[in-house]
């Protein structure tokens, strides 16, 4: 009687590890989400093509991408996933835990990730949000990355790209400037006045590249990568600031300039892969920023405090 071999089952910590890998992208990330090396991550992987018979992750332009046979396996470690966290769920409702990383600009990270990052951690105590701030396109590569806002409808490929909400840029003038310098009252009189906004040259955002457009006599003031700079430069009278409505309205010194001829509408967006997004502690993070994005809707369109 002959002995026929076993078929290998999939190891479900070699699954855990390709869903860590599919929603990172990258063998290092994943390695440190779950406290493995390089070498495991690769060598688990590894078993687990062995067992499926087949390759589960190819190598793309933004990292490695789920191959066909991967998003099967993604499903199953899914639920490998899930019933993990059930034995932790009490009251019938998933402990949710671990660190979500997202990116955005300095002022969506102050005034709405932060808060959202907040209504998050009271909910689900163990979860951490780590919030870093960068005004820049959409990445290729989102190493480390589970979520990025951008501004401006992204080209991204093998991830979703979803609109959170419209906010409005306008022109401001700190009280003091304005007594001295005058108020505008036409944007032909823009050309007398200095302009503080971002650095052209370093300017990594096409849908930011405006000044150009409304007012190219404009000379540059105080210039810098940070809009908290803007605002404060503003705020010291070095000249006009072109500013996030919701960020300028906060400072009774600053006076909004031509609220009608410079009313710059732009839309955050919200890039993450698709695989990233499934994850409990992801969803719980895009819930909370959606939910602060439209309790700060007003805000964000500058009809709050309007001057």
């Amino acid at each position: 009687m002959s002995v026929t071999s076993a078929t290998p089952r999939p190891n479900p910590d070699d699954l855990l590890v390709l869903l860590a890998v599919g929603r990172t992208g990258r063998y290092v990330s994943a390695a440190d989400e779950l406290g493995l090396n390089h070498t495991t991550v690769s060598r688990r992987i590894a078993a687990l093509e062995r067992a499926l018979g087949g390759r589960v992750l190819t190598r793309g332009a933004g990292g490695w991408e789920l191959t066909e046979l991967g998003r099967t396996a993604l499903g199953a470690a899914e639920s490998v996933e899930a019933a993990v966290k059930s034995l932790t769920a009490t009251d019938g409702e998933r402990i949710l835990e671990g660190v979500v990383r997202l990116s955005a600009t300095d002022g969506f990270s102050a005034y709405l990730a932060a808060p959202a990052a907040a209504d998050v951690q009271r909910r689900h105590p163990r979860m951490a949000v780590e919030i870093v701030t960068a005004t820049r396109r959409a990445s290729l590569q989102r190493s480390g990355l589970d979520i990025e806002i951008v501004v401006g409808k992204p080209q991204v490929s093998r991830a979703e790209a979803i609109p959170l909400g419209d906010y409005v840029l306008g022109l401001y003038g700190a009280r003091s400037y304005l007594e001295e310098h005058g108020t505008p009252t036409a944007v032909e009189e823009l050309g007398a006045h200095p302009l503080v906004y971002f650095i052209d040259s370093m300017l990594q955002v096409d849908d930011l590249d405006l000044a150009p457009g409304f007012a190219p006599a404009m000379r540059e003031s105080v210039s810098s990568t940070n809009v908290f700079v803007h605002v404060e430069a503003t705020r010291a009278a070095a000249g006009l600031g072109l500013l996030p409505c919701f960020m300028a309205d906060r400072h009774p010194d600053l006076l909004r300039v031509l609220p009608t001829e410079v009313a710059v509408q732009l839309t955050y967006w919200l890039v993450a892969r698709s695989e990233t997004l499934r994850r409990p502690e992801v969803a719980a993070v895009v819930d909370a920023l959606r939910n602060r994005v439209q309790l700060a809707r007003d805000a964000l369109l500058g009809v709050i405090n309007s001057r």
